[in-house]
């Protein structure tokens, strides 16, 4: 038997967070509930400690686990986005959960295994390895959906999210046993050489039909996105900011290495039905948003809409030589959308007093009377969830869709700009309220949160102005992997 070569410092970053996680749970159990902020502060450290491993770590490709895993350029910068939006998202929580009296030790140990979980999806260059990447990300999630149990919405949107999720992991079960059956492995580049030698059986396209099927509910990409709204709105406002963010970065991390990797070869074949989710996306979430009442339902048809726009670069994907270019597209995208995503969801943190008050969108009227911190940091991440200058929401859809120009796709790219039209309406109706109309007095929001706010805000504005060292330096990391 060979024992295969495991280079267990490659993956220093991925193992400290798993043992950081353990002790964590552990710990957790003479922690008193009065004290759980110990456990946050606790989780920041191992964060930062595992982001400074990344950033640490050396430039040239790895693998590891013989070969089931890859350290690359793309990897460490998908790990620095899942990262950095836990410590955002932990930073968060360390006055929320005390607000709306759901403080549990278990909260942040679940947190981490999810990053892991992410982390190890962005890795794999095995089917086999992204399917329990796949189940390490989301099982923490389903248990966090319901961390209010006393609340029936909370209740309601984990049962939905664990069965909706548990449907579409037999989808991709069976679809990697196709892909199996028809290339004789579950390795990334020995289906890629077995496709070469064979080529594309219908066997084989079922196959990536049915793993397609599993990332789509993952990214919540129309006609899988039922249970986004209801699981967005039922479930804790800090753990929706997470899940937003973190299972989408993740589910496109995974899209993007499978397909641009693995499947390369019959990109022909899976390309156009990339381009029929894309459109189906952003025209069903931009004009479902648009009668919505509560932020939080229009927050989650608003991401159906940028897992559509995510889609129109991932049609680039093992097209000639413009695979590095559209992963860095995505990579780009997921950054700018994590800032104007976990802002706005801070924002809505902020005025969150119940279930009922603070998550309507009318709450948002005088916003910027009231509170005109609040209320700019707002307008920023509205301008760059629209796509409008000059933020980095702009800069984003602006690769995303010259990657689909770059493979002929000009069709796909006016149809996206006109949809972006229909989300302005919705979206520019929130400054419209925050600035025009009369509303409530709201408090100040907390120390932690504003640093949150504030960081996300100077991002998305800073690297709206200046988007070319950034993309500069991700087609230096990600070239020649694609």
């Amino acid at each position: 038997m060979i024992i295969p070569d495991l280079n267990l410092v490659a993956t220093l970053p991925l193992l400290f967070l798993s043992a950081w996680a353990c002790v964590l749970l552990i710990v957790g159990l003479w922690i008193s509930k009065d004290r759980t902020h110990v456990s946050g502060w606790l989780t920041c450290l191992g964060l930062i400690v595992t982001i400074v491993l990344v950033v640490s770590a050396p430039e040239v490709s790895q693998e590891a686990f013989g070969g089931m895993l890859a350290i690359d350029g793309f990897s460490n910068l998908l790990h620095l986005l899942f990262l950095g939006s836990g410590l955002l998202v932990t930073l968060l929580s360390l006055n929320y959960l005390k607000q709306h009296d759901i403080e549990r030790s278990e909260f942040y140990p679940l947190l981490l295994f999810s990053v892991v979980g992410m982390m190890s999806m962005a890795m794999a260059k095995d089917l086999i390895v992204v399917f329990l990447s796949l189940e390490l990300l989301s099982i923490p999630l389903y248990v966090l959906a319901g961390l209010a149990r006393t609340r029936t919405g909370s209740q309601e949107s984990a049962l939905k999210y664990f069965l909706l999720g548990a449907f579409a992991s037999a989808f991709q079960v069976y679809g990697i046993a196709l892909v199996y059956g028809a290339t004789q492995s579950t390795s990334l580049a020995s289906i890629t050489a077995s496709i070469a030698v064979h080529g594309s059986t219908p066997l084989l396209l079922s196959g990536i039909g049915l793993v397609l099927v599993g990332f789509c509910f993952k990214v919540g990409a129309v006609p899988f996105h039922m249970w986004t709204p209801d699981v967005y709105e039922g479930a804790p406002s800090i753990v929706t900011t997470f899940m937003s963010v973190g299972a989408k970065a993740a589910g496109f991390a995974a899209l993007v290495r499978v397909f641009f990797e693995g499947f390369e070869l019959v990109a022909v074949e899976w390309a156009p039905l990339m381009a029929i989710f894309a459109i189906l996306s952003t025209i069903v979430g931009n004009i479902t948003a648009i009668s919505q009442k509560s932020i939080k339902r229009l927050l989650a048809y608003s991401s159906i809409a940028h897992a559509g726009y995510l889609f129109v670069a991932i049609v680039a994907g093992g097209q000639g030589d413009f695979s590095d270019f559209a992963a860095s597209a995505v990579v780009f995208y997921l950054f700018a959308y994590a800032c104007a995503n976990i802002g706005a969801w801070a924002i809505v943190i902020a005025l969150e007093k119940t279930d009922d008050i603070g998550t309507a969108i009318g709450d948002f009227a005088g916003l910027a009377r009231s509170n005109p911190g609040l209320g700019v940091a707002m307008t920023i991440f509205v301008l760059s969830l629209t796509g409008l200058p000059p933020t980095m929401g702009f800069v984003a859809k602006f690769y995303v869709f010259r990657a689909a120009v770059n493979v002929g796709y000009t069709w796909l790219v006016i149809a996206s700009v006109a949809t972006v039209l229909i989300s302005a309406y919705y979206y520019l109706r929130i400054i419209v309220l925050m600035w025009m109309k009369d509303g409530n007095e709201i408090d100040s929001s907390p120390v932690p949160l504003n640093f949150v706010v504030v960081l996300a805000a100077v991002t998305t504005l800073l690297f709206g102005v200046l988007p070319g060292p950034v993309m500069g330096l991700l087609e230096k990391s990600i070239q020649g992997i694609f």
